[in-house]
């Protein structure tokens, strides 16, 4: 269907599928020219409103246009988008007649001229879930031509079989001239009414059969597709469905296909004309009936070509076509008619063209492509326990919206401190500028985005900074211009979209949970998995990526058909396929990163005592004794917006132990890009009075250092979602044009999707002393969390009121010690200042770890203004031990210095760290004993010098600059 041109769904708006309606219309006057003016009427007992949410009778019409030749598809300038349509669509409803009409001159309305063809739909004004009727296309003009034979757009014959091809047209005697192959082969002048008959037809054929009337003329397009008689034969058992380069001959290359209820396939594509002939027909490997295979020769190596299946089932079932064209599952690159020509030439340089007078997405193949240079081949990932994740949607992260942005930015993250960038999908999706979880190719990289060697250069470049790269998949789900749903579809309107039909082997045709988006993944079948695991594959192994955060778990059953309470109960069969899948994972890369958003509840739909829950508990602790263990998604957004705002909440549930995890592997987070902005909410119903007032900005922004303080220092991963650090207060909301439009003002929260605008980066935040503040401080405690061991130990929480109390801890959390052992968090969220008792287990001095400066144990109040937080240690932050090794006798000379300083080692690289962590000078190179290095830009300080010698070992020293 036309819409999936430019739909942007989201797993956001969790919907079910629906059917598309079919609604009565008629259209007068009848016939018409493309500037008369026409009235489209929709008869109103044929549409149910209901199913589509629809009240006033709010119905809109969707509609496009196509020049003569019936090509070059417009949608209208009106239409709006889908899930927002224009309110110059909107249908006029006369309740007498119940009926919907709209009255335009198609000229005017679609803003061309050349008009051959109109198409439309009438719809709810937000589209998702199929909120629609079915396709309808009319032809404009007086002057009509009628194909009446074939009556069907692709025809299956055998070799030497006869087409029959008959045709009228109206307004009187026409010319018509009938072209096979773009050959003309037959011509008859001065009729009204065309017949005939092409014989002994021995290949492919693609006709064009062009009759003119009065100077204008109309083309009608037919093809002969010939049964091969396919051919069986053996493959070998290495290949792998999609493409099989030969390493020993780049002019060979071999596709395989797997098309179980498919009669014959053909291989179309640059390299035949796309007008295959038998030589392009893919064999039949009879030891698995349903693999389909062909061998390509004569490819000039390096040679960029495209190729798409061609699919035949000869009995097709009912609303099935005969005949799919569609790219092949497998594709690490594909072309789109739709997206490509609105790709920025600075994101993607050089872009393929796509091959003209072909429809629907093509593959990219290239033999001989060169490997990409990789400067990390031996990356160590961050311990899980010390992980702070940074969620990023490329598409609003900077102006150009590509991953060159994350590259030119990549002092942003490591001045931050994070350690690990977590990206929301970049795999292929339908339209350009969208979340990514309409994913259409999982293999292939959305070119919106940028290059292949664009995106090993910002993993590279991450690696190169010690930040992991963790991928998020959406394998839930996949929408209309997937080729696995396309090969095996209902299509009743015949306009090459649709929905999985029964025979489709790898997509349900009734979702198997309750919030589902798109066509749902059976992933209990087994050839679904083999697709799962090839796509974790691919990341792992081509872009070395470091773990998958994996979308929509609770997606991944096959019990819970529209039961809500089921789909967040215990299903066993969900724990064993995502079990199955992280061992995969693990088995590619024992350190892997599997992260799974399962968002579990306490719901226990069957009474036997489990629920989602457990499940979250089963793969946190699953194989946790060999240090793997998955990671869970750790949504604590109310409960710290709470605080933000100044009200009591209870943040207990952010440690891993009150789930149950024997270890942490909760990726706890207050922020993540399906909730409202914290700040935003703080802004429109924060507390206050008139001395302190919440909803001021200075204010609001003033609190959010003290939430990095009771978030981030919670032992085990931790997730900040971007711009948090910088108080981003712009609702996920806000529309393209800059208003916001959230679901509590009752418009449905329809721009959540949009585009977002980049005032961190326009309005300089990082220059704003305010902002700045929660950036530099949050780095500090980064800093904390992943360079000191106590923040992997035990904790508890003290919590349900206005002023938390965290207390860190490492062996006995009442004994003292000579290093950093114990942490307490103390925090005042309250809109007045607040005696607090730290409680410090045990008498001494204790160090502010922000700061430096002491206090005695004896203390047992402390004043903290609104928003002011404290972080004590038994200790001073020391340096981690890995950081110390073998290094007693490192040296910086003279130490204290105002100028200039030396160390007595021979070194390869050596960096200085201000005392929050941020990088503030590096030099590289063979550095004798003895060299000099400046530091009188410095400002007085404490700084931090670390050093790496030429057997690669590592120290860290104090530097003291006077």
């Amino acid at each position: 269907m036309k819409k999936i041109i430019t739909l942007h769904l989201l797993l956001a708006f969790f919907v079910t599928q629906a059917q598309k309606q079919t609604v009565n219309f008629t259209i007068s006057p009848n016939p018409f020219n493309e500037d008369d003016s026409i009235t489209l009427t929709f008869d109103g007992s044929t549409i149910d409103e209901s199913a589509w949410n629809v009240s006033d009778n709010a119905l809109y019409l969707w509609t496009w246009s196509f020049d003569t030749n019936i090509e070059n598809q417009q949608d209208c300038p009106t239409n709006g988008s889908w899930d927002n349509s224009n309110e110059a669509n909107r249908l006029t409803y006369n309740a007498t007649a119940d009926e919907y009409t709209i009255t335009f001159i198609p000229t005017t309305f679609y803003n061309r001229t050349n008009i051959g063809q109109i198409g439309f739909l009438i719809k709810a004004k937000d589209g998702t879930g199929q909120k629609q009727s079915q396709d309808e296309t009319v032809d404009v003009g007086t002057f009509l031509v009628s194909l009446t034979a074939p009556n069907t757009t692709t025809s299956i014959l055998n070799s030497g079989d006869n087409l029959s091809i008959e045709a009228s047209n109206t307004g009187g005697n026409a010319d018509y001239v009938l072209k096979a192959n773009n050959v003309i082969i037959d011509t008859q002048n001065g009729i009204s009414s065309y017949s005939y008959t092409d014989t002994n037809i021995t290949e492919n054929r693609s006709y064009t059969l062009e009759v003119t009337f009065s100077g204008e003329t109309k083309t009608k397009t037919f093809s002969v597709i010939l049964d091969p008689e396919t051919v069986t034969a053996f493959m070998p058992e290495s290949y792998q469905d999609g493409i099989n380069y030969d390493e020993a001959d780049p002019t060979k290359a071999t596709l395989v296909l797997y098309a179980p209820g498919k009669d014959f396939v053909y291989v179309a594509g640059s390299f035949n004309n796309w007008q295959p002939d038998a030589t392009y027909a893919m064999k039949r490997d009879p030891s698995r009936n349903s693999k389909f295979w062909v061998t390509l020769t004569g490819l000039t190596p390096g040679e960029i070509e495209t190729y798409q299946y061609w699919a035949v089932d000869k009995t097709p079932l009912t609303n099935s076509p005969t005949l799919v064209k569609t790219a092949d599952p497998y594709s690490t690159l594909v072309l789109s008619p739709f997206d490509d020509p609105y790709i920025p030439a600075n994101s993607y340089p050089n872009l393929p063209e796509y091959p003209q007078g072909q429809e629907r997405e093509v593959t990219v193949l290239q033999t001989a492509q060169t490997d990409y240079n990789w400067q990390v081949t031996n990356f160590s990932k961050p311990k899980k326990e010390d992980l702070v994740i940074y969620e990023v949607l490329i598409r609003d992260f900077d102006a150009n919206r590509s991953f060159q942005d994350i590259i030119d930015r990549i002092n942003y993250f490591k001045n931050l401190n994070i350690n690990a960038i977590e990206l929301m999908p970049v795999m292929e999706f339908e339209g350009n500028e969208s979340w990514g979880y309409n994913t259409s190719f999982h293999m292939a990289l959305d070119k919106f985005y940028g290059t292949e060697e664009k995106f090993k250069e910002l993993i590279d470049t991450c690696h190169q900074n010690g930040i992991a790269v963790i991928l998020d998949l959406a394998l839930n789900h996949a929408f209309g211009r997937n080729p696995m749903v396309r090969l095996w579809m209902q299509d009743a309107d015949g306009d090459g979209w649709g929905d999985p039909s029964s025979e489709n082997p790898y997509f349900n045709q009734t979702p198997k949970h309750s919030y589902n988006v798109g066509s749902d993944f059976n992933h209990s079948n087994g050839f679904t998995k083999i697709y799962a695991k090839r796509v974790v594959q691919h990341w792992i192994e081509e872009f070395k990526i470091d773990g998958i955060r994996w979308d929509l778990t609770k997606g991944f059953t096959q019990n819970c058909e529209n039961n809500e309470g089921c789909t967040n109960d215990y299903n066993a069969d969900r724990v064993a396929v995502l079990k199955e899948y992280a061992d995969y994972s693990w088995s590619l890369d024992p350190d892997h990163y599997v992260i799974f958003e399962h968002l579990g509840t306490d719901w226990d739909a069957n009474n036997d005592g489990l629920t989602s829950r457990d499940e979250e508990t089963e793969w946190a602790n699953y194989r946790i004794d060999e240090g793997k263990g998955i990671m869970l998604w750790g949504k604590m957004t109310d409960q710290y917006n709470e605080l933000t705002m100044g009200y009591s909440g209870d943040i207990t549930e952010m440690g891993h132990t009150s789930r149950g995890y024997t270890s942490p592997r909760l990726v706890g987070y207050a922020e993540s890009h399906d909730e409202e902005r914290l700040m935003y909410k703080n802004l429109q119903y924060g507390n206050g009075n008139a001395d302190y007032d919440v909803t001021n900005i200075e204010t609001a922004l003033s609190r959010m250092s003290a939430l990095g303080a009771v978030s981030l220092t919670i032992p085990g991963p931790k997730m900040i979602w971007h711009f948090g650090d910088l108080g981003m207060e712009n609702s996920i909301f806000t529309c393209n044009n800059g208003s916001v439009n959230t679901p509590d003002d009752g418009t449905d929260g329809d721009c959540k999707l949009d585009t977002k605008p980049q005032p961190q980066w326009t309005n300089n935040w990082l220059g704003d002393a305010t902002r700045s503040q929660i950036y530099n401080d949050w780095a500090r405690i980064n800093y904390l969390k992943i360079s000191e061991p106590v923040f992997e130990g035990n904790y508890t929480i003290s919590s349900g009121n206005l002023t938390p109390r965290i207390s860190i801890y490492t062996g006995d959390e009442n004994t003292s010690g000579s290093s950093l052992k114990n942490v307490i968090v103390i925090a005042n969220f309250d809109i007045t200042s607040q005696t607090i008792n730290p409680n410090f287990p045990y008498a001494g001095t204790w160090y502010d770890l922000m700061d430096g400066s002491i206090i005695n144990a004896a203390t047992s109040s402390i004043q903290l203004n609104p928003g002011e937080f404290k972080i004590y240690g038994n200790q001073a932050s020391t340096l981690s031990t890995s950081d110390k090794e073998n290094y007693s006798d490192l040296k910086l000379f003279p130490n204290p210095t105002s100028t200039s300083f030396r160390v007595n080692k021979n070194i390869q690289k050596l960096e200085i760290f201000d005392i929050t962590g941020k990088l503030i000078k590096a030099y590289q190179g063979n550095l004798s004993q003895g060299t000099s290095f400046d530091i009188s830009f410095l400002a007085k300080n404490i700084y931090l010098v670390k050093i790496i010698d030429d057997s690669g070992n590592s120290g860290v020293s104090k530097l003291v600059k006077l």
